[in-house]
């Protein structure tokens, strides 16, 4: 059976253009014409076309595939575990060049990757790298850091100051609430909480009302978290924590 250029070239990835080439430096010609001089090529044509782009694939120059392949005391069980070694070497560097990006991605602490000036901009005194560390050694292992991992990772200094923004009007709606003197457990202030957990879930990760009343819980215990709460207003922090845990309570 012999086969079409067009169809060599369908089938096997490449541009007639390229078989052409082939047949112009003697790498590969067809075995037969057409009666009107079309080149047509046997299936042995497409067998060396395959030994061909294998060699290519691999980086060999085409001198070295043609030197190759014509060697008159080469057997083709020689070429096959040649190329099986060979491709066996370079999927090892591949796989060693993907564990140098997950180990790069590893050290992306946050997804914070911003210049300290766009750091202050976007989130003011509060530094994320100070927490990096500490929050990766709580919840490093869990599902929820890999999915957070993964969404920041491409944040832009415009993304964070999306995501800071929405917080902030989050926690000055809560504190609003507090001032007017609307309890923690009613219904406008778990709506409120459920708006925050709901900002979590969006923008790092999958935050269920458990985790999110776990969350309150270390608003209050760590000062640090109480003192950012308490900057935006005094008692914000057990208002808030309240607040969520009411919310977790009716929805659980």
């Amino acid at each position: 059976m012999s086969h079409a250029v067009g169809r060599v070239a369908e089938v096997a990835g490449v541009t007639v253009r390229t078989l052409h080439h082939y047949d112009a430096i003697g790498l590969l010609s067809p075995s037969g014409r057409s009666l009107a001089g079309h080149r047509r090529y046997s299936d042995g044509d497409l067998d060396r076309l395959q030994q061909i782009l294998f060699y290519r694939e691999l980086g060999f120059p085409l001198d070295q595939v043609a030197a190759l392949l014509d060697d008159p005391d080469a057997d083709p069980r020689e070429h096959l575990r040649r190329q099986h070694r060979l491709l066996t070497d370079r999927i090892g560097k591949l796989q060693q060049m993907a564990t140098a990006v997950e180990t790069a991605m590893e050290a992306r602490k946050m997804g914070i990757n911003l210049t300290p000036e766009e750091k202050f901009e976007v989130f003011g005194d509060f530094d994320p790298d100070q927490y990096a560390e500490e929050a990766e050694r709580r919840w490093g292992g869990t599902e929820q850091w890999r999915r957070s991992q993964q969404i920041t990772a491409g944040y832009t200094k415009e993304d964070w100051k999306r995501v800071t923004d929405r917080f902030d009007a989050s926690h000055h709606k809560i504190a609003g609430l507090m001032a007017a003197g609307v309890p923690a457990d009613s219904a406008e202030a778990m709506d409120a909480a459920e708006e925050h957990r709901l900002i979590i879930a969006s923008d790092h990760y999958d935050c269920s009302h458990e985790m999110h009343a776990n969350l309150g819980e270390m608003y209050v215990a760590d000062e640090r978290f109480t003192a950012t709460y308490e900057a935006i207003a005094p008692g914000l922090a057990v208002y808030l924590r309240d607040a969520i845990l009411a919310n977790s309570l009716r929805h659980l």
